[in-house]
């Protein structure tokens, strides 16, 4: 099963959208997460849906945040980009009929549940905000202005 990576790309993307001195063009976007302009489109059509980014067509157009970065937490980003898997699936329904598989699935169900639950509640006590602090706290002094991708 491949790894869904929509919330950390988007996040990754805000948080440089959040220290650009203007707009960022999908293809500016999708050169730093290594994907395609329409894929970064369609991601961040809706965090635009959820009125946490806005975008302007034409010359000098482009993405920018819609408010701060201390206004969306994680659990918002992973809300608008659709909610993905947050864990990969680790239960089997090859013979539904076998017991065992039963109390195994419904055993590993009920703590995949429990553990999401505690995760999406840290999701929503982190914002982006924190995110970009703890970025600047580490970065590098000689690094500088890193609106682009350039110096990762």
């Amino acid at each position: 099963m491949r790894t869904d990576s929509r919330l950390s790309r988007m996040l990754h993307a805000l948080i440089h959208m959040g220290r650009a001195d203007g707009p960022l063009t999908s293809e500016a976007i999708a050169a730093m997460l290594c994907t395609n302009a329409v894929v970064v489109r369609r991601m961040l059509g809706g965090l635009r849906d959820a009125g946490y980014v806005q975008s302007e067509k034409g010359h000098g157009g482009g993405w920018t945040l819609a408010g701060s970065l201390d206004a969306i937490t994680l659990l918002d980003v992973y809300r608008a980009v659709g909610a993905p898997p947050l864990f990969s699936e680790l239960v089997s329904n090859d013979h539904p009929e076998c017991l065992v598989e039963r109390a195994v699935n419904a055993h590993l169900s009920a703590a995949l549940g429990e553990a999401e639950q505690v995760l999406l509640a840290k999701f929503g006590e982190v914002t982006l905000g924190a995110l970009a602090r703890d970025f600047e706290a580490n970065m590098p002094r000689e690094a500088g202005n890193m609106s682009g991708h350039g110096g990762h």
